[in-house]
């Protein structure tokens, strides 16, 4: 990934990077980034000498046929991890286990707190499980990342992205080993999350707000099939509107016809 995307990625979008020296030059590490674009995950790999380990679905790597191929090989060679979304608890278990293979290996495990990409580029929640509890049960650091424009180089509808220059915030490591051991402790895992996603909102500048990602895509879903509900209805209205008003004016000169 870094000879085949991460050098003209470089050479192109010119990212800059403040912090590069707070990532160890060796050992396990939690990197906890907002989450702006689909290109984080390239970005950042690509600023960094080490290799960074994300998550993705397992789908990514099972799709059969030519483009499914292609697509797994892609993903494998950017060193995404296939997680199976299926059974009761999903992708978070999933998630967890394997942030926690990644980090007794002593590598960097890549995740977004946030769950998914924010909509309005502002910073959202953070969900208080897989981050959390990878960091509880290992031991290892949690660095905070901020991405800096990166939903600017190619916002939704646009085909062709625009030359920019990101930015790249690494912060200071974060220890929570005094928490060790208590990653079944809901308040722990929440107090966790919290204090990373504030050194995420100081480096990134982002506003915040106090509500899932996931909760505010739903409601703009919902208020965006509202309004064309509405524009349908509004356009039905107005049909039938017309309709009747034609059908008086015909009336009106049958009337009139039969009048004269």
């Amino acid at each position: 990934m870094k000879v085949a995307i991460g050098g003209p990625l470089k050479l192109a979008f010119r990212p800059w990077v403040e912090g590069r020296e707070n990532i160890p030059a060796e050992g396990p590490a939690i990197l906890a980034s907002n989450h702006l674009s689909f290109s984080d995950s390239f970005f950042l790999p690509s600023v960094l000498d080490r290799k960074v380990t994300f998550i993705a679905k397992a789908e990514y790597f099972t799709t059969p046929g030519v483009k499914g191929r292609l697509t797994a090989a892609f993903f494998k060679g950017v060193g995404q991890l296939p997680v199976d979304r299926s059974g009761a608890r999903g992708a978070g278990e999933a998630a967890i286990k394997s942030g926690i293979e990644v980090i007794e290996r002593g590598e960097l495990f890549g995740i977004y707190p946030e769950g998914t990409r924010s909509p309005d580029g502002r910073l959202y929640r953070g969900k208080p499980g897989g981050l959390a509890r990878v960091a509880l049960a290992t031991g290892a650091p949690v660095i905070p990342v901020a991405m800096i424009d990166t939903e600017k180089i190619q916002p939704p509808g646009q085909v062709m992205p625009k030359l920019m220059r990101p930015g790249i915030r690494i912060g200071r490591p974060l220890d929570f080993s005094r928490y060790q051991g208590m990653e079944h402790d809901r308040f722990v895992l929440r107090a966790v999350t919290d204090e990373v996603m504030y050194e995420i909102m100081k480096l990134s500048g982002q506003e915040y707000v106090d509500m899932y990602a996931t909760a505010m895509k739903r409601q703009l879903s919902e208020a965006a099939k509202a309004e064309k509900e509405a524009e349908r209805a509004a356009k039905a209205a107005l049909a039938r509107a017309e309709k009747e008003q034609a059908e008086k004016l015909r009336a009106t000169m049958e009337q009139d016809g039969r009048e004269r």
